[in-house]
């Protein structure tokens, strides 16, 4: 279950567009969002510069680290 302060906390920081951002998910992987990302629901939804499209379930990330850039 995802918890609502964590989404909304998230949410604020990832329309920081001048804040990096690194999170780590339960199965061990590191994801750096890039500029383009944006919270729909449960999911962080990111596009790199060819349109792709990669999904990541909030369930699923373990931490978050932020960084002034």
């Amino acid at each position: 279950m995802i918890k609502k302060d964590f989404k909304k906390l998230l949410k604020k920081y990832m329309d920081i567009k001048g804040l990096d951002i690194i999170v780590y998910l339960h199965d061990g992987k590191a994801i750096e969002l890039h500029k383009n990302r944006m919270l729909d629901k449960n999911e962080i939804v990111l596009r790199d510069k060819f349109d792709r499209e990669t999904r990541i379930h909030l369930s699923s990330i373990k931490s978050v680290e932020l960084y002034a850039a």
